[in-house]
């Protein structure tokens, strides 16, 4: 060793301190980490600027759609679909109604997630648990079915169902109820190859949803939530629409219609 370098023990070494502490280190990498969180948050988790854009336009198609067509394809048959979106004005007030009667009867009173109906879907869910020929009820509001139609999978998971409220919260804080229910309109699955209302109401019974009778709308509501289940049980079918008739009328309904039996594949 040099006299120099013995004189001075510490030349050449980086000065003290001048090391990226932790803290430093955790500080610098938040700064990158909480805007990618943010994007992934507000951008694709709950997808902010597509359910802005509902405001004015309705969608090009949705997730439910694109999955069918993928299982057309797979199955080698055409992905042709029939959904003609129209304003909920040009939807009768008998089809809205028998819609609200047989999936969300509290759609204007909530704020996308039905706390009460959660409650009441647990106690019969709890109830029924072990018996044969009981469905199960669930407690998913319209918004939250449109948030799942439009961006989700119908896959079964508590991460999908937490994305569906998060999403559900969003269009309500967002969107008005009306763009909300005029959506939900153009977009459920009301037969085969058939979404929205307009074209149900065409391909069924040859008229455009803004003369649907009470029986005809009470009719296409009873396929909600699963209609190729209730095209291959017409009697089930049959029931569940007078069920929605008599609830339209305000007659006491006993029992919930069948439109939570998992082995219907329903899409919830």
């Amino acid at each position: 060793m040099s006299e120099e370098a013995a004189a001075h023990p510490t030349a050449g070494a980086p000065p003290a301190g001048s090391g990226m502490r932790p803290h430093h280190l955790l500080k610098r990498s938040s700064l990158f980490l909480v805007p990618l969180l943010a994007v992934y948050l507000f951008a694709v988790f709950i997808p902010l600027p597509q359910i802005l854009l509902l405001r004015w336009r309705p969608p090009a198609t949705t997730a439910f759609i694109r999955a069918r067509q993928a299982k057309f394809r797979k199955e080698g048959k055409k992905d042709t679909i029939d959904r003609r979106p129209v304003p909920l004005s040009a939807v009768s007030p008998a089809m809205i109604a028998a819609v609200l009667a047989a999936e969300d009867a509290r759609f204007f009173s909530h704020h996308g997630i039905d706390w009460q109906a959660v409650r009441e879907a647990r106690e019969w869910n709890r109830k029924i648990e072990g018996k044969k020929g009981r469905w199960k009820r669930g407690a998913s509001t319209l918004t939250q079915q449109l948030a799942k139609n439009l961006w989700l999978s119908p896959e079964r998971s508590w991460l999908r169902k937490g994305r569906e409220a998060a999403c559900a919260l969003a269009l309500e804080a967002l969107l008005p109820k009306e763009r909300i229910l005029e959506h939900y309109l153009s977009a459920i699955e009301l037969g085969e190859r058939v979404f929205g209302v307009e074209a149900a109401a065409r391909t069924t019974f040859g008229v455009p949803a803004s003369r649907l009778d009470p029986a005809q709308a009470a009719w296409l509501a009873a396929m909600i939530p699963s209609p190729t289940y209730y095209l291959r049980h017409p009697s089930r079918h049959e029931a569940r629409a007078e069920l929605i008739a008599r609830r339209v009328g305000g007659q006491e309904a006993p029992e919930p219609p069948p439109d939570e039996d998992e082995e219907a594949g329903a899409p919830r």
